[in-house]
């Protein structure tokens, strides 16, 4: 029963990571020996409120089938009707970058189809602040460290402002051949600079994939309390930015250092 038990959870994480509800499947088709088990067959029906089993594929054929039509389609020398089939790619892990305090910030969270484009804008972290370091990961942790490193850029020209006033827009664009571009632009000015990375370049395997899904599964506490600390710290330094410029404003002479909080 605990094999058993396990092919249903599978099911059920698949159904909850694309956002799918049990009644939006048409179709339940089978593929692979072990879906000849009588009480494998039940389960699913149960899983899925009874609904009849599409048994009309070979379950040993069906992956080999679904392959071929991709080939044909992809090929572009099939037949007709595979051409009018939609068939699309998913991101395996969540794409993002790096914010201050070392956080994942998410910009293109796993499972999103492709192509796909998202765009998020970020406030400059410093007082006059010229320049911003764009660091792309991949993965499902909280902090950058615990996940997969893409690549890196420099983007530089921001015109000097307080804290939070210059903006800066960063974009990640994913196509059809699954090339992941990072565009960065600074609001004031347009200017743009941009990385892009290929499937061959910095990508990982399915195997390190699966083992850093397991890893957030696992250390799941450990990042939601990170992230409290990190939110909390953050919190501290604007408090302590937003009393120097009030502190300022009413002229009084007093240095506060905020090299304490390191």
């Amino acid at each position: 029963m605990d094999s058993f038990d396990s092919c249903i959870t599978i099911l059920e994480k698949c159904l909850s990571d694309t956002h799918l509800e049990k009644s939006w499947v048409d179709e339940i088709v089978l593929f692979g020996g072990s879906t000849r088990i009588p009480k494998v067959q039940q389960m699913l029906r149960e899983l899925f409120d009874e609904k009849d089993l599409c048994k009309t594929v070979n379950p040993d054929e069906v992956v080999a089938y679904g392959a071929a039509v991709l080939a044909a389609k992809l090929s572009d020398k099939g037949d007709k009707s595979f051409q009018d089939l939609l068939l699309r790619n998913v991101t395996p892990l969540s794409l993002g970058v790096q914010v201050k305090g070392g956080a994942f910030e998410v910009m293109i969270p796993r499972n999103t189809p492709f192509p796909t484009k998202k765009s998020k804008i970020f406030d400059t972290s410093k007082d006059n602040q010229y320049s911003a370091l764009i660091k792309v990961y991949q993965g499902e942790r909280l902090k950058c460290v615990d996940n997969h490193f893409l690549g890196e850029f420099r983007i530089t020209g921001i015109p000097p402002a307080p804290k939070g006033s210059a903006q800066i827009k960063e974009c990640f664009e994913i196509d059809d051949n699954g090339i992941l571009t990072v565009t960065a632009e600074i609001i004031s000015t347009g200017m743009k600079k941009e990385l892009v990375i290929s499937n061959e370049n910095g990508r990982i395997s399915e195997k390190e994939i699966k083992d850093m899904i397991k890893e957030a599964e696992k250390y799941k506490l450990e990042d939601q309390e990170f992230n409290k600390r990190l939110n909390a710290y953050n919190e501290l330094k604007e408090c302590i930015y937003n009393m120097k410029i009030k502190i300022k404003e009413c002229n009084v002479n007093k240095r506060v250092d905020s090299g304490r909080l390191m």
